[in-house]
């Protein structure tokens, strides 16, 4: 008998999961999204890098799917005509105090194998970014820019074309689970599936509850705003110029992106959002900020980083503090180059009872429903690896 699966969840990992077992042929699929667009959320709200590997500890889940979702999403935009720019990234040092941390990080972008990885001094970095500042840089040429909401639209043309099922406006009220199959009451219906895959996002955790699962790891959300660059400012920048990663803070600093687009921006920065969907300081939700609140390793959070959070709060509310910021890697930026705040986006960040951040990709299972709990980027260039990697080890359109 044919198996139905559902799939909750229609960003680009839901989409990449149902698009590889519509392919398989042997299975119904059916995509429950809540909004009334695809890619709506982390999907359709980044900067649109393909990573390269450079950041991940080998070996870990991160280093290996990064590599391997890299190539596919490649080959996939050639495939499907889709724009896929290699604009190179520059990881910059901008003194000797940062020089230790950029060797650190050369001896484990060379380990997980990135390609046409080169050191470069002052005088070779500023012929790819002239108006950089920085003693040393790391050079990942094949660093590259995507739009991947374009990417989850067209792979979903796919799973609709192999008769798969995408329905849109049905958020998930309700999740009954027993041996013989999972029942899903959504806004607008009830649907039973034989098995099921949760890839929810920023939601990932309200839902893994309703399937039974641990309460923990908790979805922490945290903000990323960033600034657009005028048209006439954004000849300063080449491609991609980022900051020398500091393991004592979870998120990297505010950098410059060029987009498969042309435009520029900067950022993101990393504040607290107030919603698991709060795209601004506007947007408040009483119950998502005192869950957030009342979890037990909030305190141990707030005192590791409260430092680093009133400096990311004081440049969200502070354009010249932002601009300071920025500043920093291009000295010639001057406040009237930033011209409009862009799309923020919030990052479904895995928070731990003991108030540590994961950093892997994390899955659970529970019976017959897979639940994707930790996806933070290099989630998106991850994502067909990610699908080919959920459907080798874990149970899913097998029986049972």
């Amino acid at each position: 008998m044919e198996t139905h699966i559902g799939i909750i969840g229609g960003g680009i990992l839901g989409i990449a999961l149902a698009r590889a077992l519509a392919f398989k042929g042997e299975h119904r699929i059916t995509v429950l999204e809540k909004e009334a667009t695809l890619a709506s959320h982390q999907t359709g709200r980044n900067s649109g890098v393909v990573h390269a590997g450079l950041y991940y500890q080998p070996g870990s889940l991160k280093a290996q799917l990064c590599a391997r979702g890299k190539a596919l999403t490649r080959e996939y935009c050639q495939e499907h005509a889709l724009p896929y720019r290699e604009l190179g990234k520059l990881v910059v040092a901008l003194g000797d105090g940062q020089l230790g941390r950029l060797a650190d990080m050369e001896q484990r972008a060379i380990a997980n194998q990135v390609p046409g990885l080169a050191r470069l001094s002052r005088d070779e970095l500023v012929q790819i970014e002239p108006h950089v500042a920085g003693i040393a840089a790391l050079h990942s040429p094949q660093t590259a820019s995507v739009d991947y909401g374009a990417i989850t639209r067209s792979m979903a043309g796919e799973v609709q074309a192999a008769g798969g099922q995408i329905l849109l406006n049905s958020e998930v009220t309700a999740v009954k689970v027993s041996d013989q199959a999972c029942l899903v009451s959504t806004t607008e219906n009830t649907h039973r599936f034989d098995q099921l895959i949760v890839c929810a996002g920023l939601q990932s955790d309200v839902i893994a509850r309703m399937v039974g699962a641990d309460p923990s790891p908790k979805i922490l959300p945290f903000r990323g705003e960033y600034w657009v660059m005028s048209k006439s400012s954004s000849a300063m920048v080449n491609g991609m110029i980022y900051p020398v990663p500091d393991p004592r803070f979870p998120f990297l600093g505010v950098h410059f992106t060029r987009g498969v687009y042309d435009e520029v921006h900067v950022g993101p920065n990393a504040v607290p959002a107030l919603a698991r969907e709060g795209y601004d300081w506007k947007t408040f939700s009483f119950k998502d900020t005192m869950e957030s609140l009342r979890w037990p390793g909030a305190s141990s959070l707030v005192k590791k980083y409260w430092k680093t959070g009133a400096t990311e709060i004081g440049a969200s509310l502070i354009k010249p503090l932002y601009l300071k910021q920025s500043k920093a890697y291009l000295p010639e930026l001057q406040s009237a180059d930033l011209v409009k705040k862009g799309k923020a986006g919030v990052r479904a960040q895995a928070w731990s009872k003991d108030g540590s951040l994961l950093d892997d990709f994390a899955v659970d299972q529970v019976g017959p429903v897979t639940v994707l709990r930790n996806a933070p980027s290099p989630a998106a260039t991850s994502a067909m690896a990610i699908a080919d990697y959920v459907l080798d080890r874990y149970p899913v359109g097998k029986a049972r």
